[in-house]
């Protein structure tokens, strides 16, 4: 007897609207491929940090339930694509708006 496997809300969003996908084909599948096979692509590396850095990693990749190498190289990921944010900007972002208004 195979047990029945419970879709997601996202798989069932995915599912709801399969009939909308198209397959893709020619030089922008190529493209897709080749950055799927880079973002899959790793490296190993080692770094000193102080032990306190680590301690604080660890604790806070237990808070999230990731490993704290995901969570270092996840930071990694974010900075070097310009999506990581310090909270202070965001702040005095918010600050400005509410003076505009």
């Amino acid at each position: 007897m195979k047990k029945k496997i419970e879709l997601n809300a996202l798989e069932k969003e995915i599912e709801a609207h399969s009939s909308e996908y198209r397959p893709v084909s020619g030089a922008k599948r190529d493209r897709i491929e080749k950055i799927l096979a880079r973002s899959r692509k790793t490296k190993n590396i080692n770094i000193r940090i102080s032990e306190y850095d680590l301690l604080k990693l660890r604790q806070r990749s237990a808070e999230e339930g990731i490993p704290y190498q995901t969570l270092i190289a996840s930071v990694l990921h974010k900075y070097v694509s310009d999506r990581l944010v310090d909270e202070k900007d965001i702040l005095k972002s918010l600050q400005l708006i509410g003076e505009r208004e």
